[in-house]
């Protein structure tokens, strides 16, 4: 009995080990599960928090300025401002350079000496003339005084033949001395004219030698200094053409190449607006004045000719310009710059008009005032700035205070 209680007692403790293990076990692993669905919670809220911030990805445009007048364009060109009246100033003749009066930028009067050559020799030239010319009038009057004389003594020769005091053959010796006074007269008379077309020659000559400006206007470039030899053929070595390039600042136009292909668009006295890249902000008004009646055949364009309406100083040759013909005239209102952005970033939310403006990657709802169409723009009469980025075609999902990420494409 002894032996068999004391196995059973054996049993006994097994049954309650193993018990106790399945027991443990069981907890342990529902501890996992519970450990393992709260970190697969908290993950899951973690990435849907993440997903629900994630910036959306939007087109953006920016907030720019427009001109009503754009609405009538039929036609844009580019081209360059030019002179129509330009000039390489030159000397007809040749010698050193002596004295330069004017810089790039100088303006300039219709005659007005700009530079002076050596002129030492001319000079000499011209005075030794002057002084040639002065002695033919004195041999002109001496042979006046001769003449007066052999008239007077022909008059007595010939009262005294009347009355037989004087043979024949004195009055005709009296009358063969007033033909050569008078021959001797006349040939004088032409040694002054050759002596003063001499004078003129000279002083010619001294005035090459003095550059003057052929119009007004101002020196643009100046391509020459004092002590370098100037000629007409500036093809010897070390000598100059032109000493300055200068331009008449009033008849400044623009060129502009107009393909052929759009040619039934322009036509003389049609209205432009002409903007220059050097002065983006300001609009200048011109008209077509003239076309050149040849089509350029490397490029199939014809040039035209567009002229200023009010010349501005600040309009200078050379100038990159582009040119909007436009289909009618335009009011002084309609030139005037309104701000404006593109017609897809205004919406209504709300029963409101909106545009959504980026700052700082998220999207802000603005009220806005939309005014008229100015062509694929719309007119924002107040509630925007210049150079604002605004969101272009905004969605559903866009709201206020969106994160936002703008695309490039």
């Amino acid at each position: 009995m002894a032996e068999t209680d004391l196995s059973r007692l054996k049993l006994a403790r097994g049954e309650d080990g193993m018990l106790a293990r399945t027991r443990g076990s069981r907890w342990r692993r529902t501890v996992t599960v519970v450990l393992a669905g709260g970190l697969l919670l908290v993950g899951g809220g973690w990435a849907l928090e993440r997903l629900r911030n994630a910036p959306v990805d939007v087109e953006q445009a920016t907030v720019t300025t427009a001109f009503p007048y754009q609405s009538f364009a039929v036609l844009t060109a580019t081209g360059y401002v030019v002179a129509q009246r330009k000039a390489s100033v030159a000397s007809k003749a040749t010698g050193r350079l002596e004295w330069l009066g004017v810089a790039e930028g100088t303006r300039v009067r219709a005659g007005e000496v700009i530079a002076r050559l050596e002129s030492e020799d001319v000079r000499a030239a011209r005075d030794q003339a002057a002084a040639g010319l002065k002695v033919a009038r004195a041999n002109l009057e001496q042979a006046r005084v001769e003449l007066a004389d052999a008239r007077r003594n022909l008059n007595r020769s010939t009262e005294l033949l009347a009355q037989n005091f004087v043979s024949q053959s004195v009055h005709d010796e009296a009358v063969a001395r007033v033909d050569k006074a008078a021959a001797a007269a006349r040939s004088l008379e032409a040694s002054v004219g050759v002596a003063r077309a001499s004078l003129r020659s000279a002083e010619i000559s001294v005035e090459q030698t003095l550059i003057r400006a052929p119009f007004d206007g101002v020196v643009l470039t100046k391509s020459a200094n004092v002590g370098d030899v100037v000629t007409p053929f500036s093809s010897a070595l070390d000598t100059k053409g032109a000493v300055v390039t200068m331009a008449d600042m009033s008849t400044l136009e623009v060129e502009a190449d107009v393909s052929e292909s759009n040619l039934s668009r322009v036509h003389t006295d049609q209205p432009v607006e002409i903007q220059l890249d050097a002065l983006p902000d300001r609009r200048f008004q011109g008209v077509v004045s003239r076309m050149v009646p040849t089509v350029d055949r490397a490029k199939a364009t014809v040039t035209t000719k567009v002229r200023f309406l009010k010349i501005d100083p600040a309009v200078l040759p050379e100038m990159s310009a582009k040119v909007t013909f436009l289909s009618r005239d335009v009011t002084p209102e309609q030139r005037e710059a309104r701000t404006a952005v593109a017609a897809s970033a205004v919406l209504q939310r709300d029963g409101a008009t909106v545009v959504y403006v980026i700052e700082n990657g998220v999207a802000r709802a603005t009220p806005v005032r939309a005014g008229a169409r100015i062509g694929d723009l719309v007119e924002i009469a107040s509630g925007l700035a210049t150079g604002q980025k605004v969101v272009l075609k905004p969605a559903g999902e866009i709201r206020d205070g969106t994160r936002v990420k703008a695309i490039v494409r």
